[in-house]
């Protein structure tokens, strides 16, 4: 029975891409008296997508400059990015979570430690044993463990696509425009688009307070950089930069954009400038 109240408690990641070893990890990590919230996920993309913000939770750790997870436990052998490439992601965060390995094998041991993993342990598992690394995850953070979240201004949120195998890392503040593409959002920079599973509804709503505005079904754009809001004979567009891109304003969104145009800090519209 967990101890936790709903407030305190570790919150951490399990990432393993064989379903029923990371369903084992989260049951016995959920066990503990000491962990209040173990998300999970099932391969390197998706566990950076959720320290990037896809949870709730995470996103308000972000906020406020904390690491987004306590802790990480992590399979080593996995497609894509190798647990010890995840776990190199996250040890470059400010501040990092605590690393844990979950492993069939010894053979990477000393790279793990390598990179500061606090602990190391071998499948198949064991209740006693996770609690074992649990405790040291609790030794190294300290105090950090019980530090409350206090909301500060948003943080740039990381989002990770892949292409032919290949993790990039693209920051929130690189996106200009977002377009809806199906269950996907396609993800346009300075330099180029990219392709992600997110629902637009979902982004609208994790990037509401970071200045971006729904002005189409299919479309979400960063309030700063739009630079005109043209009426024509079909109806409004707005141009983002200039003249990079022109995009369409529904009919149901043009009295939110508007009023968000108002309120941009980067313009005087609407009080007489």
């Amino acid at each position: 029975m967990s101890t936790h109240d709903g407030t305190t408690g570790l919150v951490v990641l399990a990432v393993d891409d064989e379903p029923h070893g990371l369903d084992e990890l989260c049951h016995i990590l959920r066990e503990h008296p000491d962990i209040r919230r173990a998300l999970k996920a099932a391969d390197a993309a998706e566990a950076l997508r959720v320290v990037g913000g896809a949870d709730p939770e995470v996103a308000q750790r972000k906020r406020a400059r904390q690491s987004p997870v306590d802790a990480a436990f992590i399979d080593i052998s996995m497609p894509g990015l190798s647990g010890v490439e995840l776990a190199r992601v996250f040890t470059a965060l400010k501040p990092a979570p605590a690393i844990v390995f979950v492993t069939g094998t010894s053979e990477q041991a000393v790279d793990a430690f390598d990179i500061g993993a606090v602990d190391y342990i071998l499948k198949p598992l064991s209740p006693d044993r996770v609690k074992l690394a649990v405790d040291r995850v609790l030794a190294k953070l300290g105090p950090r463990a019980a530090a409350p979240i206090i909301t500060e201004p948003a943080d740039d949120e990381v989002i990770p696509v892949e292409l032919a195998g290949v993790t990039k890392l693209v920051p929130r503040s690189a996106v200009r425009w977002v377009e809806a593409q199906g269950d996907y959002a396609r993800l346009h920079t300075a330099d180029g688009s990219h392709l992600v599973r997110i629902p637009l509804a979902q982004l609208e709503e994790n990037w509401g307070d970071a200045g971006f505005v729904r002005i189409h079904r299919s479309y979400l754009v960063a309030v700063p950089l739009i630079t005109e809001l043209r009426m024509g004979a079909s109806g409004y567009t707005v141009v983002i930069g200039e003249n990079e891109k022109e995009l369409p304003v529904s009919r149901r969104h043009t009295r939110q954009l508007k009023d968000r145009l108002v309120r941009s800090p980067k313009n005087s519209w609407g009080n007489g400038g």
